[in-house]
């Protein structure tokens, strides 16, 4: 029998604070949310970019938060969808948006860094809003990359500084010193206390940074169709790279 709204704001407010702002048979779960309406304000700027057709596919959702887009992968008709976070006040906030929405939906608790631990890939793996509060971000980019990563990955992550993509050269000399004055230089910015009161926002990086990350990760960016967010794919392997793991992938035009 569905739940009344009397019972699921009692339910949401037991379970909060909530940081995705997800409605829930007519109740918001972060109405006040300093953001606005998020996360849907920023799925509305790239949700024409994924398949609304997703019958037979399986995804993985990686910092899986609340819920929010494991319910828009399932109402998209997603055969498998597992949602993984290291928090459990997320994952039974997830849990019960699932049960209102009447979605089956598989939530563990496991951070990126376990993601070997499954055993199998996905044909769609998100990866939203978790780079920056990572200690270990490239590492967590490389086990995505070799573990679970399969047609489709679809990358955010906060950015700061220059938007700008400048032209690289693949090598420079040793006594270059202005390269890293180069507002348009990749660059990941270290947090070592807070930034908007997190303390898990441990690095920032810019749009360069980003793109370059997930290039050395070995994915090539096949589409930006949003400001922080990118659409993915596994890169060919590189072996002419030598050292470079797994695979570099290619700038996207």
């Amino acid at each position: 029998m569905p739940l009344s709204s009397l019972e699921i704001r009692r339910q949401i407010e037991a379970l909060g604070p909530w940081f995705h702002n997800i409605n829930l048979g007519g109740v918001a779960t972060a109405p006040d949310h300093f953001l606005g309406n998020y996360p849907y304000v920023k799925w509305q700027k790239f949700a024409g970019a994924i398949p609304s057709d997703l019958a037979g596919k399986s995804v993985l959702d990686i910092g899986c938060n609340a819920g929010f887009y494991s319910i828009e992968m399932k109402q998209r008709g997603a055969e498998r969808v597992l949602g993984i976070d290291f928090d459990e006040v997320y994952l039974n906030q997830a849990r019960f948006a699932a049960e209102v929405a009447d979605l089956e939906i598989e939530f563990r608790r496991l951070s990126v860094y376990d993601v070997g631990a499954l055993g199998e890939r996905f044909d769609i793996v998100l990866f939203m809003g978790v780079l920056y509060h990572l200690r270990h971000p490239l590492l967590a980019l490389d086990l995505i990359r070799e573990h679970v990563a399969g047609d489709l990955m679809v990358f955010q992550s906060m950015q700061r500084g220059s938007v700008e993509v400048a032209a690289l050269e693949r090598n420079y000399p040793f006594w270059n010193y202005e390269l890293f004055n180069d507002p348009d230089f990749p660059k990941l910015h270290f947090i070592e206390h807070r930034y908007a009161d997190d303390p898990t926002n441990w690095w920032v990086p810019n749009r360069a940074c980003v793109e370059a990350m997930l290039r050395s990760a070995g994915f090539d960016i096949i589409s930006h169709p949003e400001q922080e967010v990118y659409l993915c794919r596994l890169a060919e392997a590189a072996p002419e790279e030598g050292a470079v793991y797994p695979a570099k992938g290619r700038t996207h035009d």
